[in-house]
């Protein structure tokens, strides 16, 4: 078998047990979406989820290979525990939809790259199937982003919007200490790639949106979260961890960094609706200074994909 070959099983393997952990997740976000509408989507999406996984696992059997039961497992897992996580916010719906906005985007890079693969081993087939799925997960991704007033409203149910601020604005900060300390690795782990530099300059601007979260928190008289705040940096310095034990770093850092930037762009896009509704504009206009940069971030990121999967196939 060549090389390339060997590399596609791998992406293969991963897809599968991202769409195991995926699975885990759309069977119980119905009941977890608070609006109709959401979870109609939800509904529609863990259908294709289950199709994703089925052509997945034929695209292995085409390789005489299976799904990693200990990955799949992993996935399971961890897709039982995002549920558990936001069934215990008091803003459930938010919180499901952010973490569902980055998930696709995270599936949507997953299966950019298996197209990218397969192509390059000249397998259409799975090159196909990968095209097919990714055009799914964007469509998911871009309902979700339609439906952010949903959420809101949903998530303020029972609650004044201003009592949700300081929550916001510190769950905001904790994914910033989460992003500062992946970048204080990545670059170094993606050295000599256009990805390198994209994420050096992301860094100066996270330390900035820091800056002005701490800065919001202060005049309403409150203060970022240590206990967030520190188990979120730990969550960021095991994934740079992780990504330096892998021999196709820059691609999956590359990937991830992609998800990152989307949970933050959901964060953000709850924290500025939110605002607004309690007449809070100085913390909207926080949230309106990032969120582009967050967003332009994301695909300066994205357009490092071919590079970073060169860097990695060589590494390999």
């Amino acid at each position: 078998m060549r090389p390339i070959e060997e590399q596609l099983i791998k992406y293969l393997t991963d897809c599968h047990a991202m769409e195991v952990q995926a699975l885990a997740q759309m069977r119980k976000a119905p009941e977890l979406a608070g609006d109709r509408d959401v979870a109609a989507a939800f509904e529609v999406h863990c259908t294709e989820t289950e199709r994703h996984e089925e052509l997945i696992r034929e695209r292995l059997a085409a390789y005489d290979a299976s799904p990693s039961q200990l990955e799949d497992l992993l996935g399971r897992v961890s897709g039982k525990g995002f549920v558990l996580f936001a069934q215990l916010n008091p803003d459930t719906p938010g919180k499901l939809a952010t973490h569902a906005y980055s998930y696709e985007h995270m599936e949507l890079a997953a299966y950019d790259l298996l197209e990218r693969v397969a192509q390059r081993a000249g397998d259409e087939e799975t090159a196909a199937v990968a095209r097919t799925i990714r055009a799914e997960e964007e469509a998911m991704a871009i309902r979700i982003g339609e439906s952010w007033d949903r959420t809101v409203a949903a998530s303020l149910r029972d609650r004044e919007a201003g009592e949700h601020i300081t929550d916001y604005l510190a769950d905001a900060h904790a994914l910033e200490a989460q992003s500062n300390a992946l970048l204080d690795r990545g670059p170094k782990l993606a050295a000599g790639t256009s990805l390198a530099a994209v994420l050096e300059n992301h860094h100066a601007e996270t330390q900035g949106h820091s800056e002005l979260l701490e800065r919001r928190l202060g005049e309403l008289d409150s203060s970022p979260s240590r206990l967030k705040d520190a188990a979120l940096k730990l969550g960021g310095i095991n994934w740079g961890g992780f990504w330096a034990a892998n021999p196709d770093t820059p691609v999956k850092l590359a990937m991830f960094a992609y998800a990152v930037e989307h949970l933050e762009i959901g964060a953000y896009e709850h924290l500025t609706r939110t605002a607004r509704l309690a007449g809070d504009g100085d913390t909207a206009m926080v949230a309106d200074t990032i969120l582009p940069q967050e967003r332009a971030a994301a695909e300066f990121i994205f357009g490092t994909f071919d590079d970073a999967l060169n860097a990695s196939l060589q590494r390999g």
